[in-house]
């Protein structure tokens, strides 16, 4: 009942941030307990004879791991010059507070006071990104990250990278869209857009969360009966025990 509660959990965090951008759902895995052996599989009944299958009560399931699938959700139109979404694998760089480094697919990019280009929450982007000048009449980004900025003194042109790791599910969910590096991560690596598997960007678009509302209701339709079920056993394996214990000679 436990894991069923902590899969309840689970999909409804998913549910939650159904139009959270560059969201990635969580997946939970279980596992099984140990079993209580009173018969082991294989052991010989007599000299001649061997038994095939055993006698083995399971204890219920535990949680493992709650896995982030990162398969791309849907890029959704905006407009916007720096709404960027990322078309395959990467993320975009972003300086903390303490100055360490995190790790987004989040997209939509702002402008701060002093032309800095920054997330929602103003924290700014490295990895090739500049400052954008007072005066600048256009902002192209293409699809290999090449950053142009034109304003009346002329052009300038910068190159924007994207960061990926070995195993991403392994990277640490931090709240605010963000990701930080693990021991089960690997180390980053930082590579041009389009090149050597990393993905491609897409200007004036945004990846929307990866969240299906129907698979997910449809889970948490499977975990709600499974709860019930076990509900249900505990209780009927609490009234067998009662009424052996009302049994009289």
């Amino acid at each position: 009942m436990e894991a069923q509660q902590a899969n309840l959990d689970v999909i409804a965090n998913n549910l939650a941030n159904v139009n959270t951008t560059g969201f990635k759902r969580s997946k939970i895995e279980f596992q099984d307990l140990l079993y209580e052996t009173t018969r082991a599989p294989g052991a010989e009944q007599s000299s001649s004879t061997q038994l095939p299958t055993g006698i083995q009560i399971g204890h219920g399931s535990r949680v493992v791991a709650t896995a982030k699938v990162f398969t791309e959700g849907e890029l959704s139109p905006t407009g916007e010059q720096l709404d960027l979404a990322i078309n395959g694998d990467g993320f975009f760089q972003v300086q903390m507070p303490d100055g360490s480094l995190a790790y987004t697919r989040d997209g939509g990019l702002k402008r701060s006071s002093t032309g800095q280009i920054t997330t929602s929450d103003g924290l700014p982007l490295q990895g090739g990104f500049q400052p954008i000048p007072a005066g600048t009449t256009g902002i192209t980004i293409s699809s290999n990250g090449q950053f142009t900025i034109t304003s009346s003194s002329g052009t300038q042109n910068f190159q924007v990278q994207l960061t990926r790791f070995t195993n991403p599910a392994g990277l640490n969910s931090i709240g605010g869209n963000l990701y930080t590096e693990s021991l089960a991560s690997g180390t980053p690596e930082t590579g041009t857009p389009g090149e050597q598997g990393y993905g491609t960007l897409q200007q004036g678009y945004l990846e929307m969360s990866n969240v299906k509302v129907v698979q997910e209701m449809v889970n948490m339709i499977v975990a709600q009966r499974a709860y019930e079920v076990n509900s249900k056993s505990v209780q009927s394996a609490d009234e067998m025990m009662q009424e052996s214990n009302n049994l009289r000679r």
